[in-house]
């Protein structure tokens, strides 16, 4: 008998979906509330479960499709049928059972009856007739054994193909889509989660362990000669590095941008005045330390910005520490070490070590714990130019503040304009922990702290 598995209710005022992948096959056997669907609304990414187990008869959707609410989606063949036919098969070895000892009777009567010649001559007869019949029994049970043997490795080998194509995947949606983004087949992958679900990880382990083609993700190049000189250089191990990081932090991190301006005419003046003691210290009394210490206040009075999520486990995880990644360009690419403990410092301390550790990175002498424990980044380019731009969240962080250069706009105060220095800023989060609001929120702290940090920071 024929069993629906129809769209539920995905969350509450939600009546349609779109389908993003399709998790099993017709032909499958499926359980009981195991994940046939994945489905995409406005505001989230689930899984829909069976209503009830069978065998997939029919898929009557398509990854793309709108569904809504109540749609039929598959159609299963309850397994029911099956007994029924192992029931046929038992009442027709039952007949045959009562049919050949009814035979065997009827010849135990004849032979009763007749005579003692007759019996012999029968005798006789049967003994061919046994001799005959135990031949052909030998040569049945042979030919039932091979059949039989044959059946069994045939089953055998169904069974094996059967469960390697409906072997059951653990992993949420965002995993299954990187699996497919970078090439993976994730049937291949072993999860490392809980209940052996794959993770985020066990996807990107998998993709560099594999094939170059299958790893980079990347459809094949032409040959470009064809159209003049080419000179090819390997990339070195920062660039590799860069490269494989902020693939895997864009195809995994949904980005929201949001942009900000700042009037930091009294920010500078404070450079202006300050700079000679900071020399003296050591180090250069910059924007990018001023900021480093206006956002460590900011991760404080914000504490999502100063966190990371973890999807397998479906939490947040709050970072009671503030360590800062600072963007440094350098001859052989893009490096990030981190200001540990950045809300503890002084601007003059920060000047200090973001100077030390900036030549360090030009030097190639960062270590291993200079580059990490980071929960939260800053990419200056304002001394490069540029009005504006997008830089790429930093996983497992979720946010990144991007400066560029600053430029003198007319601004009107008390009545009349005057000339202002202005700084572009750029804001980028991971949607799935921070929304619109709180990026609106975090980026008008800091324009607040820049244009006026007295009432910012003790507000």
């Amino acid at each position: 008998m024929a069993k629906e598995i129809k769209v539920p209710q995905i969350s509450e005022g939600v009546e349609t979906a779109v389908i993003s992948e399709i998790l099993v096959s017709e032909g499958d056997k499926i359980e009981e509330d195991q994940s046939v669907i994945s489905v995409e609304t406005d505001k989230a990414t689930a899984e829909v479960p069976a209503s009830s187990g069978g065998t997939i008869k029919e898929i009557k959707v398509s990854e793309g499709d709108e569904v809504n609410v109540g749609d039929v989606i598959i159609i299963l063949e309850d397994d029911d049928d099956d007994s029924e036919e192992k029931e046929e098969e038992k009442t027709i070895e039952k007949e045959e059972d009562t049919s050949k000892k009814k035979k065997e009777d009827s010849e135990k009567d004849e032979e009763e009856s007749d005579s003692e010649e007759n019996k012999k001559d029968k005798s006789k007869s049967k003994e061919k007739d046994d001799e005959q019949e135990e031949d052909d029994e030998d040569e049945d049970e042979k030919d039932g054994d091979e059949k039989k043997k044959n059946k069994d490795t045939k089953s055998k080998k169904d069974k094996e193909t059967d469960e390697a194509s409906s072997k059951e995947v653990y992993a949420s949606p965002g995993v299954r889509r990187l699996a497919r983004e970078l090439g993976v087949n994730i049937k291949e992958i072993s999860g490392s989660g809980e209940s052996g679900r794959i993770t985020e990880k066990d996807v990107k382990e998998f993709q560099e362990g594999g094939s170059k083609k299958s790893s980079s993700g990347q459809a094949k190049l032409p040959d470009f000669s064809k159209w003049g000189a080419v000179e090819t250089k390997p990339l070195n191990s920062i660039k590799k590095t860069t490269a494989k990081n902020v693939l895997f932090s864009w195809q995994t991190i949904p980005h929201v941008f949001q942009f900000g301006e700042a009037d930091i005419s009294g920010v500078e003046t404070y450079i202006e005045d300050h700079k000679e003691k900071v020399e003296k210290a050591g180090g250069k009394l910059t924007l990018t330390a001023i900021l480093t210490k206006i956002v460590a206040t900011a991760l404080h009075k914000f504490p999502t910005f100063n966190a990371s999520i973890d999807m397998d486990k479906e939490e947040m995880i709050l970072k009671k520490y503030v360590n800062i990644n600072i963007a440094v360009a350098t001859e052989d690419g893009l490096l990030v070490p981190v200001i540990k403990n950045a809300d503890q410092k002084s601007i003059k301390d920060l000047s200090v070590e973001i100077s030390e550790i900036a030549e360090k990175a030009r030097e190639q002498k960062l270590s291993k714990e200079d580059m990490e424990g980071g929960n939260f980044s800053i990419s200056n380019l304002g001394g490069i130019g540029g009005t504006n731009f997008t830089p790429i969240v930093y996983h497992p962080q979720v946010a990144i503040l991007g400066i560029s250069r600053a430029t003198t706009k007319p601004v009107y105060i008390d009545g009349k304009f005057e000339p202002r220095s202005i700084l572009p800023l750029s804001l980028s989060y991971d949607h799935r922990l921070i929304d619109g609001a709180d990026g609106a929120g975090f980026m008008n702290w800091l324009v607040k702290a820049l244009e006026d940090p007295y009432e910012a920071l003790l507000g």
